[in-house]
């Protein structure tokens, strides 16, 4: 018979042992996020919640094992929308996760701290660390993580310069830094990245020139150097991504010089951004080529005419806006895509009566900018045809029509018809849109309630109404 003492003994050996069977995962890895729990302020939809001490890690969400019970992933999504969230600081208690191959942090949006983590994880291969508050620098060290294939840190507060060991991780395919505040140039010994397909260091504030190594980098797919500070002339040697390169976005920076020729050649081309630079000269006629391009801005450059007349099958996305075109007409190939989302020709030299433009389709359309040309006539059975119109925006022209006869769809959010000879009333269903500018037009009467300030009414002679002056009795 086991006394009490003995038989209490014997019940904590034996709850000691299966606790020792439950916690399957290594000690390290137990404790490596656990103290990453430690650092979580808050967690509002419970992501961590099944992360308790002394069970399995491996059962854990968002917690993957290895055969051997080691930790080999770690993969947590945010839906900001859905306050799925986290809070707090990344601790450096991840660098216990020594067979950690892949981490995924991404969307968390209110977690904090810096990547130092990462340099003392061996076997780490993909890391994809997006749209939180991480800060500080990208470690110098961190090309010594030489079996690296995915890199991103996109969508924090990273700063300092980007490394130049990044260059080591000669395995690397994808390195994403975009929409940072990185700062200094590109390092050209980025040449020896031989197997990136997706460069992105957008939304930066990177300077210099773009380095002329692209013969090296000649896998790419996808390219975004937009919204920086670069100078100089596109590269010549980016000519040679030709054969499978279908995203360049150079937009927002500070380049000069003649649209290149050779950007003709990009037959498998789906989007070319080039928008907010200082490019002169007229467009290449080679663009006559890029017959599979979806997305094509080049607005407010510097840009003459003539334009090339294209054969896209089908445009969703066009800009030319703010440049010295005289296009005279909007272009057939225009008018006749089959699909198309946003049309932006804003000071083009547009001199048409709108009624007789007769795109093929009007149903797809969310955005149209037709500002500051020398349209007339109405709008009304162009827009009245939308069902999915997010913006209008034709101030500076000479439209002329009756405003109570424009159908406000549902998803209207930004009309803008300033400038123009607009007459009528100001019908109630402008109070469910976000902006508003009707001003110095011809419209007259009582206006409806509405959140609008007295600007984006001021110059209609005999409007009246709050905001502006009361009507007369």
């Amino acid at each position: 018979m086991l006394s009490s003492s003995q038989f209490f003994f014997l019940s904590i050996l034996i709850l000691q042992c299966l606790t020792g069977l439950a916690a399957k995962c290594h000690v390290d890895d137990e404790a490596g996020l656990l103290g990453f729990k430690s650092g979580i302020t808050s967690d509002p939809s419970g992501l961590l919640a099944s992360w308790k001490t002394g069970t399995d890690c491996c059962t854990w969400s968002s917690v993957s094992c290895g055969e051997d019970n080691r930790v080999t992933g770690l993969q947590i999504y945010g839906q900001p929308e859905k306050n799925v969230i986290l809070s707090g600081t990344i601790s450096s208690s991840l660098s216990k996760l020594k067979r950690l191959a892949s981490i995924s942090l991404e969307n968390l949006i209110n977690l904090s701290g810096t990547p130092n983590f990462l340099v003392t994880l061996p076997e780490i291969q993909i890391v994809y660390i997006e749209n939180n508050k991480l800060s500080g620098r990208i470690p110098a060290t961190i090309g010594n993580l030489t079996k690296l294939i995915a890199l991103s840190f996109s969508g924090n507060r990273l700063t300092g310069p980007i490394p130049s060991s990044i260059s080591q991780l000669t395995q690397l395919s994808q390195l994403k830094l975009g929409n940072n505040l990185l700062t200094g140039t590109i390092p050209k010994t980025f040449s020896k990245l031989k197997s990136l397909t997706f460069l992105s260091l957008e939304k930066n504030q990177l300077t210099g020139s773009i380095p002329n190594f692209f013969t090296s980098l000649s896998d790419l797919i996808i390219l975004e150097l937009s919204n920086n500070k670069f100078t100089g002339k596109i590269p010549s040697t980016i000519a040679t991504l030709a054969p499978q390169l279908r995203y360049l976005e150079l937009g927002h920076n500070y380049l000069t010089g003649q649209i290149p020729d050779f950007l003709g050649k990009f037959r498998t081309l789906d989007t070319l951004d080039l928008s907010s630079n200082k490019f002169s000269g007229t467009v290449p006629k080679s663009f006559a080529n890029l017959t599979k391009i979806f997305n094509l801005d080049l607005s407010h450059n510097l840009l003459v005419d003539p334009f090339p007349q294209l054969f896209v099958k089908g445009i969703e996305s066009l800009d030319l806006s703010y440049n010295n075109f005289h296009l005279g007409t909007i272009p057939s190939w225009i008018t006749n895509s089959p699909i198309i989302y946003s049309l932006k020709l804003a000071k083009c030299g547009i001199k048409i009566k709108l009624d007789d433009w007769k795109p093929k389709t009007t149903y797809f359309y969310d955005y149209i900018d037709l500002s500051d040309n020398e349209i007339s006539g109405s709008p009304v059975g162009l827009l009245n045809q939308t069902d999915f119109l997010i913006g209008f925006y034709a101030s500076g022209n000479k439209l002329k029509f009756d405003l109570e006869k424009l159908r406000i769809v549902q998803t209207l959010k930004d009309l803008d018809l300033s400038r123009n000879m607009v007459y009528g009333k100001v019908p109630k269903a402008i109070s469910g849109l976000q902006k508003l500018n009707l001003s110095s037009n011809h419209l007259c009467g009582q206006l409806p309630a509405t959140k609008f300030g007295a600007n984006s009414f001021a110059g209609n002679a005999c409007l009246c109404g709050s905001p502006l002056p009361p009507c007369k009795s």
